[in-house]
């Protein structure tokens, strides 16, 4: 497995692959990985036949400097997962090979736009602008054919999308679906920050979503699916709500009552032992 940190060494193996004619599969993370990481590595090794990984904490996407300093970083135990998991190549830059005149801003930036105003948009202002940048590059510097991101961060999803859509970035998204823990919790790096109890109270999440799709399922209205979700969550004492929301997949606008049947997406996000801890679930509204 290569392991590179400059941005040229990255460019000149992409490029020879993609000489080779191999078609390349990209893993964007910010290391601390779990199941869910290897989850896209699987996804991308079934359907390219390079895969490559990138490990690089993103400064720019954080809003405050100590969720930056407190994010871990276990390099050498993510090497090791996907070494053994059969990745080709890992790329591992130093801030100023993403960002040359870091901490002064970058000159150009990727703005997020309306999709990146609400929701964590809106609680974490300039995230999205760093994550659509930081995308954009790294895009640019692998030229994948595919790029394969989890749909636990929905929101994210759907801006790495956009960005690709409408800066005409030759690459392939792929979402990959959730991977959850045996009782339901979405598998994340933030998760070994709560305690025995913040880990049980972090279930209300996915048991409200669970709600979302039954009370659709039986035929429930768009304004009580999105009741019964709120009720679920304000059984928790010890959860901070942020917000919990049906909205349409494609431009995340919040659903009106007069929606017709289809598919949505519930998304919840709160706050759990100073944890900010993020969901979200397919809803089907069969009748109207």
């Amino acid at each position: 497995m290569h392991v590179l940190t400059t941005r040229q060494a990255w460019r000149d193996l992409m490029g020879s692959w993609r000489r080779d004619g191999d078609r390349i599969g990209l893993c964007p993370t910010m290391g601390a990985l779990h199941a869910g990481h290897l989850r896209l590595v699987s996804e991308a090794r079934a359907s390219c036949d390079r895969v490559a990984v990138t490990i690089f904490v993103n400064p720019t996407q954080f809003t405050a400097s100590s969720d930056l300093t407190a994010y871990p970083r276990p390099l050498e135990t993510d090497l090791a997962l996907l070494r053994d998991v059969g990745v080709d190549a890992v790329f591992v830059p130093d801030v100023n090979e993403i960002y040359p005149n870091f901490p002064d801003p970058a000159e150009i930036s990727v703005v997020a736009g309306a999709l990146g105003e609400r929701f964590e948009g809106r609680d974490r202002p300039g995230h999205f602008a760093g994550v659509a940048t930081v995308v954009a590059i790294l895009l640019n510097l692998t030229q994948a054919h595919a790029v394969f991101f989890g749909e636990k961060d929905f929101q994210q999803l759907a801006i790495v999308t956009a960005t690709v859509r409408d800066l005409a970035i030759a690459t392939q998204i792929i979402g990959v679906p959730i991977v959850r823990e045996p009782d339901g919790l979405a598998m994340s790096s933030r998760n070994a920050r709560l305690s025995p109890q913040g880990r049980l109270d972090a279930l209300v999440i996915s048991q409200a979503l669970r709600d979302a799709q039954q009370a659709a399922s039986a035929g429930a209205d768009v304004d009580r699916v999105r009741g019964v979700m709120h009720e679920r969550l304000a059984s928790c004492d010890a959860f901070e709500l942020a917000y919990a929301e049906l909205v349409d997949p494609q431009s995340l606008v919040p659903l009106c009552s007069n929606v017709v049947q289809g598919y949505y997406r519930a998304l919840v996000a709160g706050v759990i032992e100073g944890v900010r801890l993020l969901d979200n679930a397919e809803v089907s509204f069969p009748t109207l």
